[in-house]
């Protein structure tokens, strides 16, 4: 006869539990909130970027990154200010430069009125994070050669790149799911005919299909079709791998006496498969999204660095960062140019961090380890 522990009889104190030690790894802890800080600052880009993303000013195109001073002429701390810059042609050697205007300082305004925008596209705003009066520029980042700020660029580059993972894994695992319950549940010539369904769907190159089908796709279609395309299609080839893994899960929970018990009280099928034998899986379920949220970014950043993803002017860290290959050359000059790219690999890391250290959290034999 099994004895019932508290944890047992009570799920929720488990699952809090698996929250603490999750939070106690200072790896893992650090992760989440870098995720955190890069998803809310994706959240509210308009808000925090000085300037829209279409924003541009020709006669700074390609702008080194704008100094912020915090001293005075004294050399005393003061209240950040910028000055303005103007560019200079080398006729020798056909270079630009930006040289600073000392003759007026422009302090940083912050929670000041700049361009309006829509706040969630809904509610009309004009207040960002910071900006400075005209005709001064704040480009903490640079400028691209279409004189747009890079900064802000990246914010609202990071709406597309990240919100992409999520959006698929809205698509793809409910159907690999559902779709591997219903076929590890009744088994038989069920299970065989869906399992090759599920392989066939495998066998499909996910990259090259995408390459092969953005490359015939209108010029005419926007950034934001092309971008629900991409979600789409990836969701549809992403959940088949799922499917396996928890058909073999349910595989073995379907003879489980809890299982056997709701079929005697008369449950049906389905209502069994979505009450007690999916729900066996959700440890594993977690984990996996974790780890499969960083295919779906690097994806579309693939896709979007050989151009065939979302498209100027529209931004995203995989065609910022095809700008900055374009310019390989000037690389050493203007390194600020990668950090899309860094971005990229900051959020991928931090992704398989949490779910890494989610799977050992999860995992029934590290329970007793802590």
């Amino acid at each position: 006869m099994k004895i019932a522990t508290s944890e047992s009889q009570n799920p929720r104190k488990k699952r809090r539990t698996a929250w603490q030690r999750l939070w106690a790894d200072q790896v893992a802890r650090v992760s989440l909130i870098i995720l955190a800080l890069l998803y809310g600052s994706a959240f509210l880009a308009d808000s925090i970027s000085p300037y829209s993303m279409h924003f541009n000013d020709p006669d700074l195109a390609n702008a080194p990154p704008t100094v912020v001073h915090f001293t005075d002429e004294n050399g005393s701390l003061c209240w950040p200010y910028v000055h303005t810059v103007e560019r200079s042609f080398e006729v020798e050697t056909f270079k630009q430069s930006y040289l600073e205007n000392t003759a007026k300082k422009y302090p940083i305004r912050l929670f000041a009125r700049a361009e309006s925008y829509s706040f969630l596209g809904v509610f009309p705003m004009d207040i960002h994070l910071f900006s400075v009066q005209e005709p001064a520029r704040i480009f903490l980042l640079g400028s691209d050669i279409n004189g747009r700020d890079s900064f802000s660029r990246l914010f609202f580059g990071a709406q597309k790149s990240l919100t992409i993972g999520f959006l698929g894994l809205l698509i793809a695992f409910p159907i690999g799911i559902v779709y591997g319950g219903i076929s590890g549940f009744f088994g038989g010539i069920i299970d065989t005919i869906m399992m090759r369904v599920a392989e066939a769907i495998m066998s499909i190159p996910g990259f090259y299909l995408l390459i092969g089908l953005a490359a015939i796709l209108p010029p005419s279609m926007s950034s934001s079709q092309r971008f629900a395309l991409i979600t789409v299609i990836l969701s549809f080839i992403g959940w088949a791998g799922l499917s396996r893994v928890i058909r073999g899960m349910v595989l073995a929970v379907r003879e489980e006496e809890f299982v056997q018990a709701a079929k005697a009280a008369g449950m049906s099928e389905l209502r069994t498969i979505l009450i007690h034998v999916i729900p066996q899986t959700a440890s594993f379920i977690i984990v996996a999204a974790t780890l499969r949220v960083p295919g779906f970014i690097l994806s579309e950043s693939g896709l979007s660095f050989i151009g065939l993803g979302i498209q100027q002017p529209d931004a995203s860290w995989g065609n910022m960062l095809k700008f900055a290959m374009d310019n390989v050359n000037d690389l050493l000059n203007q390194p600020w140019l990668i950090t899309p790219g860094i971005l990229i690999f900051i959020t991928i890391l931090c992704f398989n961090t949490v779910g890494d250290t989610l799977r050992d959290v999860l995992d029934p034999k590290m329970q007793g380890v802590s």
